[in-house]
């Protein structure tokens, strides 16, 4: 990256958030993404994923700094921060691939989505789902009985799937966690850490009394009936860190806190 680069700047609507905005491009100046080499969204994770999901095709590396509630794709914000060039050139990479989701609903329609944390089925109503799991077409599951359950990537894996007692998984392990959501049936299984070429697909076994939504990221669908899930062979997003702060330390040291 250039001594200069051309910064994009983009901001959640919160008061502090649009005040580090105005901080940062008095001071950096502005570019629109698509003239940028590198962008810079000022918020908390959710906002960093609305910025990949709207941005993520363009390839550039991002570099996002904490002025929300959450922020462990984040760099720390410093008000007084006058050389954000030189952390940008001091900067690690972690490179992460999303998941392709790609679900049938009862009307017979199609809907796709990229997920960067994870994508979750639930159940609709009072009653538990019941799903099929199949494992490159393989079924290895025949009726998964909770509340649902979700695959989530390497980054997402200290997220919600963490809090439903899914793996932590390492960035660079090639692998995604699958994870049951408040499973009554198998009773004893607690999900499985798979390949990330794995393809899953769920069927949702009675979607007309058992309805289920599936969530890609913040993407909603309901009234699914078929979910198939993959990694994505072709996109792939690079966030930046500061060295003393990296995401890889970030998940590690989530493992060890008591």
């Amino acid at each position: 990256m250039s001594d200069s680069p051309r910064i994009a700047f983009l901001a959640s609507n919160t008061e502090a958030a649009q005040q580090a905005l105005a901080q940062m491009v008095a001071r950096y100046g502005d570019h629109p993404p698509e003239q940028a080499d590198v962008l810079c969204p000022l918020g908390g994770d959710g906002f960093m994923l609305q910025t990949l999901h709207r941005h993520g095709a363009l390839g550039l590396p991002v570099f996002g700094m904490k002025l929300g509630t959450v922020g462990f794709l984040m760099n720390q914000y410093r008000e007084d921060d006058h050389d954000l060039p030189a952390r940008l050139a001091a900067a690690e990479p972690a490179n992460l691939r999303p998941l392709e989701m790609l679900a049938l609903t009862e009307s017979g329609t199609t809907t796709g989505s990229l997920a960067y944390n994870d994508v979750s089925l639930l159940r609709q109503t009072r009653q538990a789902a019941h799903i099929g799991v199949d494992l490159n077409g393989q079924e290895r599951v025949a009726e998964l009985v909770g509340d649902g359950v979700l695959v989530s990537t390497p980054a997402g894996s200290t997220a919600y799937n963490y809090s439903a007692h899914g793996p932590i998984l390492p960035l660079g392990s090639h692998t995604i966690a699958l994870t049951p959501l408040a499973p009554y049936r198998p009773r004893r299984w607690r999900g499985a850490i798979l390949k990330a070429d794995t393809e899953v697909r769920f069927r949702v076994l009675d979607p007309y009394k058992r309805p289920v939504s599936v969530t890609a990221d913040s993407h909603e669908t309901r009234d699914v009936v078929e979910v198939t899930i993959r990694e994505s062979r072709e996109r792939r997003v690079t966030l930046l860190f500061d060295p003393e702060h990296n995401l890889e330390d970030r998940i590690l040291s989530e493992q060890f806190m008591f």
